[in-house]
């Protein structure tokens, strides 16, 4: 039996502990929250994917599901608690509402919430079935394990441009 050694990049590993310690912050506007409320039930049981306890604070959370829709009256409450979520942020949009505007498609209505923040995972439905969610949060895991989130993306993009413009500088 020989020394067995494991090696890894450490944001793989932070990566690996993010995608099973979802804190989220439920930002409910319409009716698809009885079925946001139907997935934290035993049946369902969203606390085997880490994303069990809501936190009703931005500052404690670093999953926002925008559950429904999205008024442009709303927006800039949406745009101000997304800022405020802890970094890395993630984000769900719940429902065709929050997706696409849904069926309210006049000038109240926000046409899909990708407008205001950037949009992790898309669950569509009207409402969305308990298992659409869990296979959301199954796909965000998986977007969070690979670092293929809308921020991890752009935080990846910043750290080539800074090292082109130190590179093209010297």
């Amino acid at each position: 039996m020989g020394l067995e050694i494991t090696t890894t990049k450490l944001e793989d590993l932070a990566n690996w502990g993010r995608k099973f310690s979802f804190f989220t912050y439920p930002f409910i506007t319409a009716c698809c929250g009885m079925e946001f409320m139907s997935v934290a039930a035993p049946k369902y049981d969203i606390a085997r994917f880490g994303a069990e306890f809501p936190r009703f604070s931005p500052r404690q959370s670093d999953l926002m599901m925008v559950v429904g829709t999205i008024t442009e009256k709303q927006a800039p409450a949406l745009k101000r608690v997304y800022d405020q979520l802890a970094e890395p942020k993630y984000v769900i949009a719940f429902g065709v509402c929050a997706s696409t505007g849904g069926f309210y498609q006049n000038y109240s209505v926000v046409p899909g919430i990708d407008q205001i923040i950037p949009v992790d995972v898309y669950i569509p439905g009207c409402p969305p079935r308990p298992e659409q969610v869990l296979d959301g949060i199954i796909l965000l895991q998986k977007k969070v394990g690979e670092g293929r989130t809308v921020n991890q993306m752009r935080a990846r993009r910043e750290a080539m441009k800074d090292k082109q413009r130190q590179s093209e500088g010297v």
